[in-house]
């Protein structure tokens, strides 16, 4: 594997690395709802980048590029994950994993629920503030089908997060115990017991 050339340093990849890579690992896991593979994806493509650090710094910011094939590595890999939730179903899930809360489990099944491109559209517009022409650009779209995406995602996903507060407003009835009459004794009856 070859570096760069000595017209960057090490240090402005160790920069450019330290202020992109935790914000790049939250909208990969966004865009997969699989954190692992998230970060699988963001260390080979910052491995990718090391590797072209020279020409990707001459053609101006590089995270874009590093963005794209991160993306694109965690959406073959998550192709690849079908089998592998499969044999999760069968076997159950791995032991002792974290437990999220309720708001963020919610949020990643909807994302799940959209189609790819969607859910790609979503997390670039909307996690990462990217203006559509943007998203249109590193998606290789047209700037309308980026907005349509958008906006049949944010029908799902409402759709789909109601449908989620309502069940959980429905299970935490059902949880709460019935509330007991109180009991009403006239004064100076004496109970019995």
């Amino acid at each position: 594997m070859s570096g760069p050339s000595s017209s960057s340093t090490p240090s402005d990849f160790d920069q450019f690395y330290t202020a992109t890579a935790k914000r790049l690992v939250a909208a990969v896991y966004a865009a997969t709802g699989d954190l692992a593979e998230a970060e699988d994806a963001v260390q080979e493509a910052y491995a990718r980048a090391w590797q072209r650090w020279d020409r990707l710094t001459a053609e101006g910011d590089p995270t874009p590029w590093v963005r794209t094939v991160a993306l694109r590595l965690a959406v073959s890999s998550w192709r690849r994950a079908r089998n592998r939730m499969r044999a999760h179903f069968r076997h159950g899930p791995p032991p002792d994993l974290p437990d999220l809360a309720p708001d963020r489990v919610a949020l990643i099944h909807a994302l799940r629920g959209l189609k790819s491109e969607q859910r790609t559209a979503v997390v670039l517009h909307h996690l990462l503030d990217l203006p559509i022409e943007q998203v249109a650009r590193e998606t290789g779209v047209s700037s309308g089908a980026v907005r349509t995406r958008l906006s049949r995602a944010r029908k799902a996903l409402g759709s789909h997060l109601a449908d989620a507060d309502a069940d959980t407003v429905a299970n935490a009835n059902a949880e709460a115990p019935a509330p007991h009459p109180p009991t009403c004794r006239p004064k100076g009856v004496p109970s019995h017991g």
